[in-house]
């Protein structure tokens, strides 16, 4: 039975294909050696995504 995935989740999954694309694009397994870890908009859009996924969009904090 496949679980339905709400729309952060749908968002999520987006940002994780999209930095994986670009991990690979740059032959890394992670962002952690790549020389733009700190100004890559990607690497904070794919942040924020999981954050919302976790909070479902509410603001303040939640539970692991």
């Amino acid at each position: 039975m496949s679980e339905v995935k709400d729309e952060f989740e749908l968002a999520l999954e987006v940002k994780k294909n999209e930095l994986q694309a670009c991990q690979n694009k740059k032959n890394l397994k992670s962002c952690l050696p790549c020389s733009m870890i700190f100004e890559c908009t990607l690497r904070k859009e794919y942040i924020e995504a999981v954050y919302k996924s976790m909070s479902k969009g509410k603001e303040g904090g939640f539970d692991f």
